[in-house]
């Protein structure tokens, strides 16, 4: 097949896809979206809590930054 012909074929195809409007089930859609709101259970429900650290910020933030500086490598 010639670009032409190709080119012509791939306009056609784009112009279907871009004005495709597929019947919608709204009804479908409103089950789907009511059932949705009735949320199964977590699985993470029975694990415990994790601590909270927020009160070991202040006393260990220096540590950190000072480990970030660690890490970082000049070349020239």
């Amino acid at each position: 097949m010639g670009r032409g012909r190709q080119k012509a074929k791939a306009t056609k195809q784009a112009r279907d896809i871009k004005y495709y409007s597929p019947n919608t089930d709204y009804t479908a859609l409103q089950r789907e979206l009511k059932s949705s709101e009735v949320r199964a259970p977590s699985r993470f429900a029975n694990e415990p809590v994790e601590p909270d650290y927020s009160a070991y910020v202040d006393k260990y933030a220096d540590d950190v930054e000072d480990d970030d500086d660690a890490d970082t490598r000049r070349i020239g």
